[in-house]
């Protein structure tokens, strides 16, 4: 049973599913290589580094499975 969750692409806002192979969730190929491009340009960046307290909220789930539910 596949499953299908429609989202906008966070490159140019198109309607995509989300769990769609190989571009998922990214509506294409050329908008998945425009954010990579984003983070290596730095545009994108993570605000600061992760420490254990930023897990802690996740130390009690049942291996993973509860994170990967959309």
């Amino acid at each position: 049973m596949s499953t299908t969750r429609l989202i906008r692409c966070a490159t140019c806002g198109k309607e995509t599913d989300f769990f769609a192979e190989p571009t998922g969730p990214f509506c294409s190929a050329r908008c998945k290589l425009v954010d990579l491009g984003k983070w290596f340009g730095e545009e994108y960046r993570v605000s600061e580094p992760l420490s254990p307290d930023h897990f802690a909220e996740f130390e009690g789930l049942d291996g993973g499975g509860e994170l990967d539910r959309p």
